[in-house]
């Protein structure tokens, strides 16, 4: 008796005998959300170069999910103190305008229905007197 003939025998190979392998995608081996595949996808048909590797799509789409995320919570805060539950066009152009390095990059994007900074120049503010504490000059505190 050879240690092989004791043992159970193997199941037939082809099809039905082996159970196929559940597939893990470009994204999911990366530790992304983004779609790895549809930006190498997306980079092939721009033609870009004749060949393309295989880490280019995945630093692509690490870069990409990273910025929807920071924009995304820039704006959630923005949301968050405007005592809203939704992000709207406007939360987005303050996030964006208030975060120096966003503004850099996003300078010369227009987001629609997304408005703009408030901003009064000093020069159009009204002047404070010194020397009366009563304020009777003007109805309104500034």
């Amino acid at each position: 008796s050879t240690p092989s003939s004791t043992m159970a025998p193997k199941a037939a190979a082809g099809r039905g005998g082996e159970k196929k392998k559940k597939s893990v995608t470009k994204s999911t081996k990366a530790g992304l959300t983004f779609p790895v595949a549809r930006v190498a996808r997306t980079l092939r048909f721009m033609r870009l170069a004749k060949r393309l590797g295989a880490g280019g799509p995945v630093y692509l789409t690490a870069v990409l999910e990273y910025m929807a995320a920071e924009v995304l919570e820039l704006a959630g805060n923005a949301c968050r103190d405007n005592k809203k539950k939704r992000i709207t066009p406007r939360h987005l152009v303050l996030a964006i305008r208030n975060d120096e390095e966003l503004n850099k990059l996003l300078g010369g994007v227009t987001i629609a229905a997304g408005g703009v900074l408030p901003n009064i120049h000093q020069v159009l503010l009204p002047k404070h007197k010194k020397g009366s504490k009563e304020g009777k000059g003007s109805s309104q505190e500034f």
